[in-house]
């Protein structure tokens, strides 16, 4: 009996095993789950009417299924949202959460939002597990589908069989990168949402055109509340600002000291009037004033100092972006003066790397992308810290608002040129220091793997490609040709001439770094690119004939970075290019 206990056990622990190794597999996003990111709910005490007014809707499900938290920027959509995910997920009613941010490839990327939330539902409820395993099992690339085959074969159908209640919350779905004239997601759950009678999902975004257009879908308009964020009323929002304000001003001179009667009510009531019903302007100005480098009491003369009320400012119903706009003009202007410093276009070099890379980087590796210390790097972002996330010199560095990059790369908004970030030109700035660094620095074998072997044999991978490939280097490898985003910068010989060094001489090495990273995926999307923008007829047959290797050897390349050279190099035709050029490295078995 004890014998067939332990058998039992042992059992179970291998399928938990198998199971948990299948959930791993499955394309995600990292990071989108409302207990990852470091993201912060609302202060105790504001924002209580709409959060009761959101938790009723969650609890009773005689309320239509779908809520959309409409907001424009700065209003506290995200901010709400976290708090929701926190209070329901206490209560065992959260099922999963997609926080959307332009700032990461894969969570501004629509393909990756019913996979990610189809496996936390597996992680959360055995039901539905039971069912998504083997779904996934027979099926490894149903992740890889359209977004109609995706919700119904990864939500809909688990959820039906499954006869789950929960409530489903996606954040900021603005920003996802989307071409349809109404949100892709939107018109898909449109398609399905009444039949999942026991799932509620709560939906946050700017009411932007496609956004708008996807909740006018009769299906789906039928089927949803919404809440107008910015609609609510003045008083109601100025009060939460008004506390918002009191208790991080009481928090900072408990920690200052030396603070008594500050700040007067007449400077808290100037500032409550220019946050015109703002929460982002309300951190940022917080942000600013706490530099912990200054004075709070000259940090907040100094704010006040700028920009004066306008027309816009101190009006709730704001039709334009005026306040922010100053705020955002006043913390350049006090970080880097009013002269025109040498420096200027350093500091657009590494504003424009913040706020323009596919994916978030340190300041070290802004530096090295850039071609400058990080000596040089860090102290124009610390100067501009309260418009940054900013938490560690190796940790990444993001916007703290999306409504920053909105503002500095829009010239009618951002009128002083010195801070303006001009898209076409900084993405050619960042291609250039992507291609050199890789023409620089790439070298065969740069992991010391051993010969012949797979990339999932090698157990301390991860440790090695930390190692050896530093983190610039592995966002130029992955990235590059996301700055292709023009033809003109595309066709410029400086460009020309890097991206035709770089294939003629550090192709394969390329690919290897791409295999160990698990991006293999990414060769073919930056050949394609490349091959469609290029001019020069030298560099566009030799990027053709790379595609046409990467194509070929696909799954090679993908599943072992030593058989580039074992076996996708020797097995390649005698006549490419890429076999004359590379010939020497081949090693077959």
């Amino acid at each position: 009996m004890a014998q067939q206990t332990a058998m039992y056990k042992q059992a179970c622990k291998l399928i938990v095993t198998a199971e948990a190794s299948v959930l791993n597999n499955v394309r995600c996003a990292q990071g989108a789950e409302h207990r990852h990111g470091g993201r912060r709910g609302c202060l105790k005490g504001t924002r209580t009417a709409v959060l009761d007014e959101i938790e009723l809707w969650t609890r009773d499900f005689r309320n239509p299924p779908v809520y959309w938290l409409n907001g424009l920027a700065g209003t506290g959509k995200s901010t709400i949202a976290q708090t929701i995910a926190e209070r329901i997920f206490a209560d065992g009613q959260l099922g999963a959460s997609f926080f959307c941010s332009r700032d990461f490839e894969d969570r501004r990327n629509l393909d990756f939002i019913f996979p990610t939330l189809a496996v936390q539902l597996a992680r959360k409820y055995t039901e539905f597990r039971s069912i998504f395993v083997p779904l996934v099992q027979s099926d490894p690339g149903i992740a890889y589908e359209s977004l109609y085959n995706q919700m119904r074969k990864l939500i809909v159908e688990p959820l039906e069989e499954s006869s789950i209640s929960a409530v489903i919350v996606i954040d900021a779905l603005d920003e996802c990168r989307d071409v349809e004239p109404a949100s892709a997601i939107l018109s898909v759950l449109g398609q399905f949402v009444s039949e999942i009678p026991k799932v509620k999902f709560f939906l946050t975004g700017r009411p932007e055109p496609r956004i708008r257009e996807g909740f006018r879908i009769p299906l789906l308009a039928e089927a949803t509340d919404v809440f107008v964020l910015h609609e609510v009323e003045p008083s109601r929002i100025n009060n939460d600002i008004r506390l918002f304000f009191r208790h991080s001003f009481l928090e900072i001179a408990g920690r200052r000291g030396g603070l008594d009667g500050w700040p007067t009510k007449e400077q808290l009531k100037v500032l409550c009037e220019r946050a015109a019903g703002l929460f982002v302007y309300a951190v940022a100005t917080v942000r600013f004033i706490d530099h912990r480098n200054n004075n709070p009491k000259k940090q907040l003369d100094r704010l006040l100092l700028f920009s004066k009320s306008t027309a816009y400012e101190g009006k709730t119903k704001f039709k334009t972006d005026t306040t922010l706009d100053s705020l955002y003009a006043s913390i350049l202007q006090e970080a880097f003066g009013d002269d025109d410093p040498e420096d200027d276009p350093k500091i657009r070099s590494v504003l424009g790397a913040v706020v323009l890379v596919a994916n978030p980087l340190s300041p070290p590796a802004i530096g090295t992308l850039l071609g400058y210390d990080t000596e040089d790097v860090l102290p124009l972002l610390s100067s501009i810290h309260s418009l940054l996330i900013l938490q560690d010199i190796n940790q990444p560095v993001q916007s703290f608002h999306k409504s920053f990059p909105d503002f500095i790369v829009n010239p009618a908004r951002c009128i002083n040129r010195r801070f303006h970030i001009s898209p076409p030109n900084h993405h050619m700035e960042l291609l250039i220091g992507c291609l050199n660094l890789m023409n620089r620095t790439l070298e065969k074998n740069m992991c010391r793997l051993p010969d012949a072997v797979a990339n999932s044999e090698v157990p301390d991978l991860r440790e090695r490609t930390e190692r050896y490939i530093d983190s610039a280097l592995q966002y130029a490898c992955k990235s590059w040709h996301k700055h292709l985003v023009d033809e003109q910068t595309a066709r410029t010989p400086k460009v020309t001439s890097a991206l035709h060094r770089f294939l003629e001489k550090k192709f394969l090495f390329w690919l290897e770094v791409l295999s160990v990273l698990g991006a293999a995926r990414e060769a073919v999307d930056a050949l394609d690119l490349a091959t469609k923008w290029m001019e020069a007829s030298s560099t566009v047959e030799l990027a053709n004939d790379c595609l046409r290797f990467v194509t070929g050897f696909f799954e090679v390349i993908d599943e072992s970075a030593p058989h580039v050279y074992h076996s996708a190099l020797p097995l390649s035709p005698r006549m490419s290019m890429v076999r004359k050029l590379y010939g020497p490295h081949a090693n077959p078995l």
